[in-house]
């Protein structure tokens, strides 16, 4: 799965808040709104709805892929196509006539570490979406945030808020609740056939979950580290590094994977793998066309619109009646890391 990049601070708000006249200043016109600032708002918003729509696709692709037996155990050959795309993305649009931004050459040797860390990124929690359902997936992944946390405490001392800490109970015994019951077999939604099999999570897919938001955790961590060693942005390392993944990836392939017999793979499941390159790739496109107007609130209230829209979404196709147990574990986790987030937005600057 590609990465969002959060390395921007400036740019164009979503919305304009302009002062208003007092009343017996209504009939004077107002003035007229800057087009460049129009349109450039205008830009974010139409790239911002890519975004999401590509990063819906993929996780939804990818699920419908990994489905298929013949390709359940190809997480390797998967990641290292992902990174691959990225990559060729990322080369892309740094060239001159697209400048999106300037690329920055670090040695292979130096980059293997993070190299490393994110192919474990990427292949875990593509394992945990296997053997998942959609819903417990992309919960799971919200433990990324008490995961990161713990780690910056114990390695750097680092700490937040006492509020948004307590946040970050609900949101793991959530996580907890959802994976416990989705786990057991549960009636179908109403008036969605007795006939329907309501997808289920295994004891394989938990641990490959959990597994991921560690891997992902050290990642964040680790990645945080080459900014400030390597003065780079993430673009730039993202650039470096995939490669260098990929091919990492390709001599585990032959070990790991069980490769199909590819005369044997219909034509629509390989339409379906490049779909899932094509998500890849419009995710890292559409990044630098909203990474100017993406300030901190509104890039939270994105992710959190993409967390709850594959959650809803995964939740509907899974086929789980609302009052099914688990819905509990879903309202605490997107509750309580929207309480932490408006916590940490919200929290003085020091």
């Amino acid at each position: 799965m590609p990465h969002d990049r959060g390395d921007s601070e400036h740019g164009i708000p979503l919305l304009d808040v302009e002062a208003q006249d007092d009343k017996r200043h209504e009939d004077v016109p107002q003035t007229p709104v800057n087009p460049d600032q129009a349109s450039a708002r205008k830009k974010f918003l139409i790239w911002t709805g890519i975004n999401m729509a590509a990063t819906i696709g993929i996780v939804f692709t990818n699920k419908a892929i990994f489905n298929d037996p013949a390709f359940k155990l190809m997480q390797t050959s998967f990641a290292s196509f992902h990174f691959i795309c990225t990559g060729l993305t990322l080369y892309i649009v740094s060239r001159p006539f697209f400048g999106a931004f300037v690329p920055k050459r670090a040695g292979v040797v130096e980059m293997l570490p993070l190299a490393l860390s994110m192919c474990l990124n990427v292949v875990l929690p593509n394992l945990s979406l296997a053997f998942s359902t959609v819903t417990v997936y992309q919960l799971c992944r919200v433990l990324l945030t008490p995961s990161t946390a713990i780690i910056n405490y114990i390695f750097y001392s680092s700490t937040i808020p006492r509020p948004a800490a307590l946040f970050l109970i609900p949101v793991c015994l959530g996580v907890g609740i959802t994976s416990y019951y989705d786990t057991k077999p549960a009636a179908p939604a109403t008036g969605s056939g007795a006939e329907k099999v309501v997808a289920t999570t295994s004891s394989l897919g938990v641990i490959f979950a959990l597994c991921g938001v560690l891997a992902s955790s050290a990642y964040t961590v680790l990645i945080a580290a080459y900014h400030k060693k390597l003065q780079m942005s993430s673009s730039q390392l993202l650039l470096n590094q995939a490669p260098i993944s990929s091919v990492l990836l390709m001599f585990a392939v032959p070990l790991v994977d069980q490769v199909p017999v590819l005369s044997d793979v219909p034509g629509y499941r390989w339409a379906m793998i490049l779909m899932s390159g094509g998500f890849a790739a419009l995710i890292n496109i559409s990044q630098f066309f909203i990474v100017a107007g993406s300030g901190p609130v509104s890039s939270t209230v994105v992710g959190h619109l993409k967390t709850v829209s594959i959650v809803g979404i995964g939740w509907a196709v899974g086929g789980r009646s609302v009052a099914d147990k688990s819905a509990l574990g879903v309202v605490m986790t997107v509750g309580g890391i929207i309480g932490y987030s408006y916590i940490m937005l919200n929290k003085p600057k020091g």
